[in-house]
């Protein structure tokens, strides 16, 4: 994206960083999300420059169209189109209040919908065999098992958990403090399994891997320093990996399952939405999909007239 950014003229590259800057401290987005919308615009107005567009106020709705045009041709996923809309919409629309657009081409834009996928879940029977998965009594192995615990306990993203302090759980009352998207708080219960697990973490694992670097965070690396979400993600797969006939999971999937093994056991949907952090309730609504597949399934191999 720096390569590209660097062949726009000496303004527009102002504009992407005005841009950047408001995402960032005004609309409170992620790192993460910045990056990808940012990285958007910049493509889109690198194009608008070879279709010989060199002022931001030219820019115009056919040239937007042919830009996602290009992408789909060259076979980019359409959650990532829409994401792509996404990210050019709210450009113009800032730019427009700005003053940099005189009008908003980007208010007529339209990209496709993403396919909405059941994602991938445990069994319950699953669940419980990778919460059960033996280990050596190490640091490392009662870190690896609290990430688990508390990714399934508590439903929670992983960005969440690799931020979480010490500071953040309430053993009393066993609530776990998150920062979820924008920077919104909220506190999510955890149960006496993934207590345990946070107890032996804490008396025995953290103090061994403790360093200067260590700070408040709560879970480590092998280093000291607050773990990476890339590490999560390694300690998931690999535990579920260990679980036969589970079906290859994220941190993300542990979430999914959380939240669908909640909807199973009878939780109030709007309840499911708060755990979990989902501004939309229709978000949350894809978890009763999976439970009504679930009931499906069981329906067609169990009943003699299915």
């Amino acid at each position: 994206m720096a390569d590209l950014r660097a062949q726009l003229d000496p303004t527009t590259q102002e504009i992407v960083a005005q841009f950047e800057q408001h995402l960032g401290l005004e609309r409170n987005r992620s790192a993460h999300t910045v990056r990808a919308y940012v990285g958007d615009v910049v493509s889109l107005l690198t194009f608008s420059t070879r279709r010989g567009i060199e002022d931001l106020a030219e820019l115009d709705l056919p040239t937007m169209r042919a830009w996602l045009a290009e992408s789909f041709g060259a076979g980019t996923a359409r959650t990532t189109l829409a994401r792509r809309g996404a990210s050019v919409r709210t450009f113009t629309a800032w730019a427009l209040r700005r003053g940099h657009l005189l009008v908003d081409p980007g208010r007529l834009l339209v990209s496709p919908r993403p396919h909405r996928t059941l994602p991938a879940v445990l069994a319950q029977d699953q669940a419980e065999a990778l919460m059960d998965l033996a280990d050596d009594g190490s640091p490392l192995a009662r870190r690896d098992r609290l990430i688990v615990e508390l990714l399934y306990g508590t439903g929670i993203r992983v960005s969440e958990l690799a931020g979480l302090d010490v500071d953040d759980i309430d053993d009393g009352r066993r609530l776990v403090r998150v920062f979820g998207k924008g920077a919104k708080e909220r506190s999510v219960p955890y149960g006496v399994p993934a207590a345990d697990a946070l107890d032996a973490w804490l008396a025995v694992g953290r103090p061994r891997l403790a360093t200067k670097r260590s700070g408040a965070a709560l879970l480590l690396g092998v280093r000291g320093a607050r773990i990476d979400p890339r590490t999560i993600r390694e300690v998931v797969h690999r535990r579920t990996a260990a679980v036969p006939s589970a079906p290859e999971l994220s941190p993300h999937g542990l979430r999914h399952s959380a939240a669908t093994h909640m909807l199973d056991g009878g939780a109030d949907l709007r309840a499911v939405q708060e755990l979990l952090g989902h501004a939309s309730l229709a978000t949350t609504q894809i978890y009763t999909h999976i439970s009504v597949e679930r009931l499906r399934a069981g329906f067609v191999k169990a009943h003699p007239r299915a």
